[in-house]
């Protein structure tokens, strides 16, 4: 029989990597809830239309990275890949128009199957919020203030840098599109096979495009400011303003894209240098034609996901939980005896480690392994006196103590 393992691009979360993952989702959280965010949670598969619909049929998540499979029934269903669709599908089906406006912030595994590598994984976790029904400007303010609060909570803010653009309306959009397709269509020849591919379905897209030979023919692409409308433009100063209002820095960048139509306005992306390549931690921007795709009413919206394990390659690792006390029961009255006093000491808030069966011996070869603060010895002798020896395992000394008077010499030690 083969040895089992974790399939290739998954990775368990055991003691530390764990405490990290939930120190980060804790104090995301805390910020979120500051904002008047309240936690949602949907399905980790749905429908693969939901994620057709929302990440285009044609886009490299679809075609390429979904986990897709027909279940009994022969219904097609997908893992999700992201936060957002699910989110907005959970609007539409739950009926939640009437709550609007929906503040709401997620957490938990996504799936991809992409080539694994440091920090990207085919399962992997996010955290992300979404701020549904505000078309004001003031919305994606709130929403990357939070990002910046949440970053600045992990201890990692000034690693960072805001990179800010906008994807205009409707009509920016159709008349930079238009002039992208007449840029490049001129130079071709010289497009990677993936960009040419892209000038064919999605234009912008080769504005994000990782090739050298396309970096080079982007640099002299047409701006996007040059086809920004009025409005537009209006819609992009106010959030600047509202940035500076509210102290958040940040950097133009012209080249942060979203390749789908309901994607408008803002996008904005927290980046670092200090995970090499893999250098976006947080991600984001307004997507108000996103519900209408979905067969909702038109329903503005904007929204971020960070990934979790990228934000844990940069974080310190959270503080160890406090040490443990064990309790050693000798005998079937000392192991009954430590039965009891291990919920009554865990009740009075100290971290109790019952060690189940064995003896001295095996005891404190555990309290060792776990680097425990004490150990308490429960035996005959010891109950016929109603006491315990409590060894501190620093020290090595001991000392009989009263069971009576147990949860306050132990306080010494929480």
């Amino acid at each position: 029989m083969a040895k089992l393992q974790s399939v290739r691009g998954t990775h368990d979360l055991i003691g530390d990597d764990a405490r990290a993952h939930l120190a980060i989702v804790g104090a995301a959280r805390d910020v979120a809830e500051r904002y008047g965010f309240s936690p949602m949670d949907t399905p980790i598969f749905e429908f693969t239309e939901v994620f057709k619909r929302t990440l285009g049929v044609t886009s490299d998540i679809v075609t390429k990275e979904m986990y897709t499979f027909d279940d009994k029934g022969g219904d097609s269903l997908t893992l999700r890949p992201e936060g957002t669709a699910g989110i907005a599908r959970a609007f539409i089906s739950g009926g939640l128009q009437n709550e609007l406006p929906l503040k709401c912030f997620y957490h938990g595994p996504m799936f991809r199957h992409e080539r694994p590598q440091k920090g990207r994984q085919r399962q992997f976790h996010q955290f992300g919020v979404e701020l549904i029904g505000v078309s004001e400007p003031s919305a994606d303010v709130e929403v990357i203030a939070m990002a910046a609060d949440i970053l600045d909570a992990l201890g990692i803010l000034s690693e960072t840098k805001l990179e800010l653009n906008t994807l205009g309306d409707a009509q920016s959009k159709e008349q930079y599109r238009a002039a992208l397709v007449d840029y490049f269509s001129a130079v071709s020849d010289q497009l990677s096979e993936e960009s040419k591919d892209r000038l064919v379905r999605n234009p912008l897209r080769i504005l994000d495009s990782k090739d050298a030979g396309d970096r080079a023919l982007v640099a002299d692409a047409p701006i996007f400011a040059d086809y920004m409308t009025d409005d537009a433009a209006a819609f992009f100063a106010a959030v600047q303003d509202g940035l500076d209002t509210v102290g958040v820095a940040y950097t133009r960048n012209p080249h942060i894209v979203r390749g789908l139509d309901y994607y408008s306005h803002t996008a904005f992306e927290f980046t670092t240098e200090a995970l090499g390549a893999q250098g976006t931690v947080l991600a984001g921007g307004r997507y108000d034609g996103l519900i209408e795709t979905m067969g909702g009413p038109r329903t503005p919206g904007v929204g971020w996901g960070a990934g979790i394990e990228r934000l844990a390659m940069m974080t310190k690792a959270p503080s160890a939980p406090a040490r443990a006390i064990t309790l050693v029961g000798l005998g079937d009255a000392g192991e009954r005896e430590a039965l009891r006093l291990s919920r009554e000491l865990r009740h009075a808030g100290l971290t109790i480690e019952l060690i189940y069966k064995g003896g001295i011996k095996r005891g404190l070869k555990r309290a060792d392994r776990i680097n425990a603060a004490a150990a308490v010895l429960i035996g005959d002798d010891e109950l016929a006196k109603g006491a315990v020896t409590v060894r501190n395992l620093d020290s090595g000394e001991q000392a009989d103590v009263a069971i009576s008077d147990l949860k306050d010499h132990l306080s010494a030690y929480s």
